[in-house]
């Protein structure tokens, strides 16, 4: 299913996980031309479109579902022109591979981005038996994967080390849209956000400083996406520093 949660932002809900969509306005062809929009989209013309990056990419189950929301959107999957990785998990990586039409450039955490080339998780720690458990499930997409660090911009995006979930987690933020796509660092339940659950994170005090430091470096956005539960088309920042002091009331 797909929602369009403000102009040119999209959730996938995947039902296990959630995936994002979305036109940037702020990261057209070099030439400021924005080539990538004259590409074929379901409405034939692709007039006002900029660069489109879809956020994470579901479970290895999910590369129909994806298909679909992006076309439904209004676009095909050669539209995109990169991908966000959030976090390396079989919930978020697992459908890169089977993406057929697929031929964008995959950036993800410096930290994780080994673990999307073939290398194995860490079973020392519970995060990466976890990861070790799902790792047969995963296979390597044949895409460019490309590290990144923290601040760096990708298109219209700026992307934020985020580490606890994971080590390489990666928050990313589009100010053009007014929306910041946080992965599992934090999750939605009754409205709220709460931090990764210490089960299925690799470090909680990382989680919390995280939140904290994520909240004090962002400012105002409306759009606020999770990879678990349901996105927030207003007052994202508000309840993301609402998390954060709680994090902090909780130390």
């Amino acid at each position: 299913m797909v929602t369009e949660l403000g102009p040119g932002v999209w959730w996938l809900d995947l039902g296990m996980t959630n995936a994002y969509l979305v036109d940037d306005p702020g990261s057209e062809g070099e030439d400021g031309e924005g080539n990538s929009s004259e590409t074929d989209g379901a409405n034939g013309d692709g007039e006002g479109r900029g660069s489109l990056t879809l956020i994470d990419a579901g479970t290895p189950r999910d590369t129909g579902t994806i298909a679909r929301g992006i076309n439904e959107a209004g676009y095909s999957l050669s539209n995109v022109e990169r991908v966000l990785i959030t976090h390396y998990d079989m919930d978020h990586v697992g459908a890169l591979a089977g993406l057929s039409g697929l031929d964008a450039p995959v950036s993800v955490g410096a930290a994780d981005a080994g673990l999307l080339q073939g290398e194995h998780p860490h079973w020392a720690n519970r995060k990466g038996a976890l990861q070790l458990l799902t790792d047969p499930l995963v296979a390597e997409p044949d895409l460019a994967i490309e590290p990144i660090e923290d601040g760096v911009e990708i298109g219209g995006f700026r992307a934020y080390h985020t580490p606890g979930h994971t080590p390489g987690h990666v928050a990313y933020v589009n100010e053009a849209r007014s929306a910041a796509f946080l992965g599992d660092l934090v999750t939605e339940s009754d409205g709220e956000l709460q931090p990764s659950p210490w089960f299925i994170s690799y470090d909680t005090g990382e989680v919390a400083g995280s939140i904290a430091s994520l909240a004090n470096r962002l400012g105002d956005f409306e759009i606020c996406g999770m990879g678990h539960g349901v996105p927030f088309v207003r007052g994202g920042s508000d309840r993301l520093r609402e998390c954060a002091d709680e994090v902090r009331s909780g130390e």
